[in-house]
């Protein structure tokens, strides 16, 4: 279990009620809003937005003072866009990370589409073009390993050097570590945590609750008929293990509901595609086509090929019953409410 400071306190959230100014989205080419005007920004690609990049956050809430506090990232992800036929498993999809960071006390986010005028654009045209003349920041905040412009040119000594010939502040954050001596936090390291099936683990570093965002689709209606109606949810170049697992879910209404899911190929009936089939507790409506999210909380354990159905069900029975108590031990912060 997580020990020390590996969660931090749950995220502050942004709305009307907590006397902050409403989030701002400004999406690819969309002219920066009022809202965000002079803002001091932190750069990345923030793939699961975990206790590292959580650090850049807390800067920029530090230096931005009166100016809004804003993250600037960039869809699709470089590696996406440089090798678009070798799957990447993301950790946080865009929708996912307008969620966390909508929780974690900025005033916006800006998105700008990566594409191949900005992945030739040179170091300094990033900074004075981009940064400066195009978004009107004020400031920018870094990591230890930010790199940028044409050929990855442009490093955090040369980006520091380029703000401060142009009129922008800039700071650069050093590496997080989970402990003293520990390499530093990664989303590498993140993933490769969920593809061994240790929750723990991925969402000490994370800071919160892994989570997915995926619509509801139809499937074979297997589990009606043995009394584990279930969500199915396709997921796209996921990583995660294959096996069972206690989760939480949030609705389109913005309810939230426990339950176990299982994330895999359904050996015992059709080695298929792989689907996060999710079974919520107490629950009987209709969720087909409405998008839902679903974060794990612990792995119970890996999948199995049965017998039968009726082995099945009973090893469902004392699934279920470890989710239940899997769920209420569990103290991680949730991005989901």
């Amino acid at each position: 279990m997580p020990s020390g400071d590996e969660y931090a306190a749950p995220p502050e959230r942004t709305d009307a009620a907590a006397g902050r100014r409403p989030f701002a989205i400004c999406r690819e080419d969309d002219a920066v809003p009022a809202l965000l005007a002079g803002a001091v920004a932190a750069l990345g690609n923030f793939d699961g937005v975990h206790r590292g990049h959580r650090a850049l956050i807390e800067a920029v809430r530090r230096e931005a003072g009166t100016h809004p506090a804003a993250v600037l990232t960039f869809e699709p992800h470089p590696r996406a866009f440089f090798a678009p036929d070798q799957p990447m498993f993301r950790l946080t999809g865009p929708r996912a990370k307008e969620i966390v960071f909508a929780r974690l006390g900025l005033d916006g986010l800006i998105v700008r589409r990566f594409d191949r005028v900005l992945a030739g654009t040179s170091a300094r045209d990033f900074v004075e073009g981009c940064l400066r003349d195009d978004l009107g920041l004020s400031g920018v905040v870094i990591g230890h390993d930010f790199h940028f412009g044409r050929g990855r040119e442009g490093s955090p000594g040369v980006l520091a050097d380029l703000c401060a010939q142009a009129g922008l502040g800039c700071r650069i954050v050093p590496a997080v570590s989970a402990e003293p001596g520990d390499a530093p936090i990664s989303s590498s390291a993140i993933r490769a945590a969920l593809a061994a099936g240790d929750v723990a683990r991925a969402n000490a570093l994370l800071g919160y609750r892994w989570f997915v965002l995926a619509q509801v689709r139809h499937g074979d209606k297997r589990g009606r008929t043995l009394g584990y109606p279930t969500a199915n949810l396709a997921l796209d170049a996921c990583g995660l293990a294959h096996g069972i697992y206690a989760v939480r879910v949030r609705l389109p209404d913005g309810s939230l509901h426990d339950g176990v899911a299982s994330y895999g190929r359904r050996p015992t009936f059709d080695d298929g595609a792989p689907l996060l089939e999710v079974h919520l507790f107490d629950f009987s409506s209709d969720l087909y086509g409405q998008e839902v999210a679903v974060e794990l909380l612990a792995y119970l354990r890996g999948e199995e090929r049965f017998s039968s159905a009726e082995t099945l069900v009973a090893q469902m029975d004392v699934d279920s019953a470890r989710a239940r108590a899997a769920i209420g031990m569990d103290r991680a912060p949730s991005m989901l409410g």
